[in-house]
Formats: C-alpha cells, sequence, structure tokens
C-alpha cells in the first residue's frame, strides 16, 4: 500500500466480484462501476434473461461477465452462484448484497406470507450469500450489504418488512464484521441509500418522491453514479480500514 497512488487505491484489477439483483436498477450500475474500477463480475438475479443486458455492459468495459439465475432466498442457489464463481474465475473478493423486495402494505393487513417473503429476499438472502462468500472469501476481501435509508429513519408509507429487513440487515453487517474481520481478514460494511431511481421507486405513488424532498438537505434524489463510488470506495483498497459501518448516501436525509 505505501507505493499505491491514492488514485490505485480504489483500482479492483484482478478481483473478481459478485452482485445479486444484477438484472436491474442499481445493481446494473454496480455491475458497470465495479467493471469499470476493473473487476471481473459474477452477475445473480432471478431473471437471468435480463442478465445478458448487464454482461454486455460490463463486457463493453473490457472485463468478463458470468451471468447466473440466483434466488438469493434459496441457500442452495447461492451456493451455486459462488461454487460457479469458483469454477470460472478461481477467487470471490467482492460481494455486493444488492437484491431485495419491497412492500407498501399497512401493517394490520400485511399478510405473513408477505411479509415473510421480504424477509426473505432482504434479509435471509444477504445471510446465506455472505455465508457462502465468506467461505472462499481470502484475506483482503470485502462485503458490502445494500441497506437503506429506512433502515434508519421512516419515510411516510407503510413499509414496515421493508424496514424490518433494513436494519436487520445493518445489525448483521456488524456481527459478520467482528466475526470475520480479525480471523478471516474480510470486511463487511452497509450502504444505506436513500432515493435513487430505481424500478422500487416506480411503483411509489405519484407525487410521492416530489413530497420527500423537503427532507433531504441536498433537494434532490440522487444519481446511481454516486452510489456506485460509495460502493467502490467500500469494496477497494480504498476503504481498508473500514469495517463494520453503515455509510447513508442520503443528500443528508437521515440527519434531518
Amino acid at each position: 500500500m505505501p507505493d499505491q497512488t491514492v488514485n490505485d487505491l480504489f483500482r479492483l484489477d484482478g478481483k473478481v466480484a459478485v452482485v445479486t439483483g444484477a438484472s436491474s436498477g442499481l445493481g446494473v450500475a454496480f455491475a458497470q462501476g465495479l467493471a469499470e474500477a476493473g473487476a471481473d463480475l459474477v452477475l445473480g438475479a432471478r431473471r437471468v434473461d435480463r442478465l445478458a443486458e448487464t454482461a454486455r455492459l460490463v463486457e463493453a468495459t473490457g472485463r468478463r461477465a458470468l451471468a447466473v439465475e440466483t434466488d438469493v432466498a434459496d441457500p442452495e442457489s447461492c451456493t451455486r452462484i459462488v461454487a460457479l464463481a469458483m469454477e470460472e474465475y478461481g477467487r470471490v473478493d467482492v460481494l455486493v448484497n444488492n437484491a431485495g423486495v419491497g412492500t407498501a402494505v399497512p401493517a394490520t393487513r400485511e399478510t405473513p406470507e408477505q411479509f415473510r417473503g421480504v424477509v426473505d429476499v432482504n434479509l435471509n438472502g444477504c445471510y446465506w450469500m455472505a455465508q457462502a462468500c465468506g467461505r472462499v472469501m481470502q484475506p483482503g476481501s470485502s462485503i458490502v450489504n445494500i441497506s437503506s435509508v429506512l433502515g434508519l429513519t421512516t419515510a411516510g408509507l407503510p413499509q414496515a418488512a421493508y424496514a424490518a429487513t433494513k436494519a436487520g440487515l445493518i445489525g448483521l453487517t456488524r456481527d459478520l464484521a467482528q466475526q470475520w474481520t480479525g480471523r478471516k481478514g474480510i470486511r463487511v460494511n452497509a450502504i444505506a441509500p436513500g432515493f435513487f431511481t430505481s424500478e422500487m421507486t416506480d411503483t411509489y405513488p405519484e407525487g410521492y418522491l416530489d413530497s420527500q424532498m423537503a427532507r433531504i438537505p441536498a433537494g434532490r434524489k440522487g444519481d446511481p453514479r454516486e452510489l456506485t463510488a460509495a460502493l467502490v470506495f467500500l469494496a477497494s483498497d480504498a476503504g481498508g480500514y473500514v469495517t463494520g459501518q453503515t455509510l447513508a448516501v442520503d443528500g443528508g436525509m437521515t440527519i434531518t
């Protein structure tokens, strides 16, 4: 590290990154940004047909991409994508736990199936993926869990399941960092995004996002590239002394 420039610290050349939920939205931006930083990619999602476009974006940067149909709610599916990554590349250096689903159902009407479905993907799925990657990752590796500002605050919609899982993911991040950073050399951090354009925000009620802008000191939605830059920081040697932390990338929403 003493011989590296600051710019060098942000490079991911020779690294392999696994990104879940890579078929749309922020997952696509994450995959492309990691590739631009030099990483080869393993792309996981249930909608495997849409992974082909993400793979093309990665390959356009000159990096390699492996697309794998993956349901993170299924532990065997998580084990499979990691096994295929090892078979193809021989290593896994970065995991981005991005796969997630959301609901906006009033708490008195949310069914057990709806609540459990969100928990299975957003919390359990992140654990199964971290567990599978943690078994093969070498010292210097990095796990980044994509939480949400809704794990830290509320935002005027009935999102008990989503908020509970994103708060749980912050706790999971701390515990895995405590277990693995010293013993295995694996850093574990989380990002808590504020409002960024995605498939999830497309489902919000009309006018909802505009109503939330007053809570954001920056006065606007975030650009996915700003979130990706934070991800590259935590995934790379630039964040080598950061572990167990949750970085809110929210335009200041959580300070108001």
